[in-house]
Parts: structure tokens; sequence; C-alpha cells
């Protein structure tokens, strides 16, 4: 009877496993050919460059150099930027309640959806010699249009919502209970965040930073 009870059961787990096994086969072939998808145009890119020696003849020219060089220091630049005023936003944003919030989170996400063009057109309407702050400027006697600041901006501008979304993430899904915890053995705020949060929070903070930094570059 115990047998006859048991190879039900039996025939019930072994259909489970292959079953188990299709969807596990299935779902590593997805994901294989979309990867392929995503993968085959870049290699294909970087392989006939590389082939026909265009790439070679690029970082050999002095204006690509001269590019490439003013990319990265700009970037950095941005970055700075990005962390040093965007990591309070993101904080404000995942701790406090007031009333706007909504409207505030909806503005900070907008230059991610906005097309280049239009983004472009925003900052001139700003920054731009007949822009909104066009005057200011000129009594400081700084220009914006079509120098390096510019291009500062107009990269922490569509980058720096990356980061602040990221952020916002990784410290609203910190554990409240630890930084009580440090509270009670008398860590001040600034403590509390540099030593328990920020480190806690470190994985979105670094892909935010790795998300910023590309499409600041881009």
């Amino acid at each position: 009877m115990e047998r006859a009870a048991g190879a039900p059961a039996a025939a019930t787990q072994a259909r489970a496993r292959r079953s188990s096994g299709w969807g596990e086969r299935s779902l590593a072939a997805l994901a294989a050919l979309f990867g392929l998808f995503l993968a085959l145009p870049i290699v294909t890119l970087v392989a006939r460059a590389v082939i026909d020696g265009s790439l070679a003849r690029a970082f050999a020219s002095p204006v690509v150099f001269d590019a490439l060089s003013l990319s990265l220091v700009t970037t950095a630049v941005s970055l700075a930027i990005t962390v040093s005023l965007g990591l309070p936003l993101a904080f404000v944003l995942a701790r406090r309640q007031f009333r706007g919030k909504g409207w505030l989170e909806a503005i900070v996400d907008l230059p991610i959806v906005l097309p280049p063009a239009v983004a472009g057109l925003a900052l001139l309407l700003v920054f731009g010699r007949r822009g909104l702050l066009s005057a200011p400027f000129e009594i400081l006697g700084i220009a914006i249009p079509f120098t390096t600041i510019a291009v500062i901006l107009a990269q922490t501008f569509v980058s720096a919502p990356f980061f602040i979304r990221s952020a916002r993430t990784g410290i609203a899904g910190v554990d409240r209970d630890l930084e009580d915890a440090a509270r009670v053995d008398g860590a001040s705020e600034r403590q509390l965040f540099r030593s328990v949060t920020v480190p806690l929070a470190s994985p979105a903070l670094a892909a935010g930073l790795v998300m910023t930094w590309a499409r600041s570059l881009g």
C-alpha cells in the first residue's frame, strides 16, 4: 500500500522536475538570444573598425584625441557636480515628505525622456546669449554658449537624473533601525550619513555613477 501510494507522488515530482528543467532551459535560451541581439551590433562595429584600420587611424588623429580628452575632463567635472548636488537631493526625496514632492520627482526624471534636441533648446533658452539668465552672466563677464562650461552643463542636465534615481532608491532601502542604533550610540547626523547610510546604499550609488558617467560621455 505504501509503495502504491508513493508511486504517484514520485511521478508527480519527476514531472515537476522535468517541467522546471524545461522552463529553466527556455529562460536561458531567451536570455542568450536577447543578449546576442544586444551584443552582436557592437561586436560587429568594433570588429569592422579594427579590421579595416579605421579605429587605429581615429585614435592617431589629433582631432579625435582632443575630443576624447575634452570628453573625459568634462564628464569628470559633471560627475563631481552631480554627486555633490544630486546626493543631497536624492536623500531629501528618499526620506522627506513635503508638498510638491511628486512634482519635484517628475521634474528630476524629465530630462531622461527629453529628446536631445529639446534638451539643448531648453538649455539655450536659459543659458544662451538671449536666454533667461543671459543678463546676470553678462554682468559677471561669463560666456556660456559654445564653451566648455556649456558642455558640462549639458552633460549634467541629461545625466544627473540617472544618479538621483538610483541614489534615491538605495537610500530608501537602508534599514532605518540600523540608523536609529547609530543615533543611540551617539553618532551625529553627518556621521550617520557618512558611516552608515552611504556605505549601505553604496551598490545603488555605484550603479548610478556608472549610468551617469556613461550617459554623460554619450
